[in-house]
């Protein structure tokens, strides 16, 4: 089948010559740093309250995590919605369809950012209820989520667009405007926590200002460069199927994050009933091994818009290549800061917890996530060769396995069976049966999409 790329060189496109080695890390570079800064914004709040000396309040940080990523769901949503179905366009050579979908994903996620602090403010006990919040936990949850929510609007559109500019080619400045917010929030840190004496208020505020910077960053960006992207609520539009190819991807998408919340709030409210710094050493244990899982997400994100210009180029060839060099890279980097994290358990757990049966758990925790750990660069790139594919029911199936369909019940089952450690031992598990499941959805997705494209070919001819 012919391959017929429109503009090459413009975009992604620029990639389309380059040995698949190169176009990965010029992508997939930028993608994970951008990642890391992520982990870093999360882990600050969280290192800088533990030298407070106060393990209940990293626990209520940890609690109030789960609001945070319910806005990363949603900036999911149109952040990879918004990726693959421009990417796809770009490689088909619809440029204006691409901009309505940009403008659409700019201004609904903006919308779902002030929605979200409305209702959270108005229901604010029920959700400390549901988060899992005790009697020593409840009010510095209370205070962190009520300042964190005002941030809403800003950590939407800073989540959306560092994933939408991948599409156009600019991973390099997706990765400077994540750089930007988290940099101002590591700063801000240490002032407002320790050297002002303001707690946890001064954490959530510096994730706030942090949040704004983002947003400033890449408003800027619009306005100052020539993109082939759009803002501009003239190009907003919810029909000529923009919306419903965002969300074909992007709910998907977003559901994992969504399922990744939900199930640790059950683990939250499962563990409460063991001990409120089970809770801690938990949230820790995960915090300390997520550089793993940030690199899997962001080496993942980095191919998903090189892995969507082929499939709207239909050049399959380059697909295969580009998927298999991912595999094998994602992996081997993982397996390495696998054996990375082992080594230093110990120390890295000693850094955010003081208390001696926080610790305690918290190494054992994370000796157990580790177990299967390196499986997650495989499962994430295979994740984004779905969504570029742009098949949503694959899509949906694999984003709710992991942390949803197949965790859940396997975390009730072991928690019955062996208690706290069952709760841990529950990922592991899921781990490995999501990963078998993703190697045979995408190769189904896959083969249905080429039939499907040579039979229209076909007809055509």
């Amino acid at each position: 089948m012919k391959n017929i790329i429109a503009n090459p060189r413009a975009g992604l496109g620029q990639f389309d010559s380059m040995p698949v080695g190169i176009a990965v890390a010029k992508n997939v570079v930028p993608a994970i740093v951008s990642m890391l800064m992520v982990l870093v914004y999360n882990l600050a709040d969280t290192f800088f309250i533990g030298l407070t000396g106060d393990d209940l309040l990293v626990a209520s940080v940890s609690l109030a995590h789960h609001v945070y990523m319910l806005f990363l769901t949603f900036g999911t949503l149109f952040g990879i919605g918004g990726t693959s179905v421009i990417s796809r366009a770009f490689g088909a050579g619809r440029n204006r369809y691409a901009k309505r979908v940009s403008s659409f994903c700019m201004w609904s996620s903006v919308a779902i950012g002030i929605i979200i602090p409305v209702l959270s403010h108005i229901f604010m006990d029920d959700l400390l209820t549901i988060l899992g919040a005790s009697a020593d936990t409840w009010k510095p949850t209370k205070d962190y989520l009520s300042i964190i929510l005002l941030g809403g609007p800003f950590l939407m559109m800073a989540s959306c667009f560092s994933g939408i500019l991948r599409s156009e080619g600019q991973a390099t400045r997706a990765m400077m405007g994540m750089l930007l917010g988290n940099i101002v929030n590591v700063i801000l840190d240490p002032i407002l926590i320790l050297w002002m004496g303001w707690g946890i208020k001064g954490a959530a505020i510096a994730t706030v200002i942090s949040n704004i910077a983002g947003a400033i960053y890449f408003l800027t960006y619009f306005l100052r460069v020539n993109s082939r992207l759009s803002i501009n609520p003239r190009h907003y539009t919810i029909g000529k199927k923009v919306a419903i190819s965002v969300f074909a991807i992007g709910i998907p998408s977003a559901i994992g994050p969504l399922f990744m919340s939900l199930s640790q709030i059950t683990m939250n409210r499962l563990m409460a009933g063991i001990d409120d710094f089970a809770i801690a050493a938990a949230g820790v244990a995960a915090r300390s091994i997520m550089i793993i899982f940030v690199v899997s997400i962001g080496f993942s994100q980095g191919i998903m818009p090189l892995l969507g210009y082929c499939v709207g180029a239909e050049n399959w060839k380059r697909y295969k290549e580009i998927l298999k060099f991912s595999i094998i890279s994602s992996t081997a980097i993982c397996t390495a800061l696998t054996a990375v994290c082992y080594i230093a358990n110990d120390q890295i757990i000693g850094i955010f917890l003081t208390e001696k049966i926080s610790y305690e758990y918290g190494i054992r925790f994370a000796k157990i996530f580790l177990s299967t750990a390196f499986l997650s660069g495989a499962f994430f790139s295979l994740i984004s060769a779905i969504q570029a594919i742009g098949d949503s029911i694959p899509a949906l199936i694999l984003n709710i396995s992991r942390q949803g369909i197949i965790y859940i019940p396997i975390l009730f089952t072991l928690h019955s069976l062996f208690g706290a450690y069952g709760l841990i031992w529950a990922q592991p598990v899921s781990d490995v049966l999501s990963l078998t499941l993703a190697i045979s959805l995408h190769a189904h997705a896959l083969q249905k999409l080429i039939k499907m494209k040579e039979k229209a070919f076909s007809n055509f001819g």
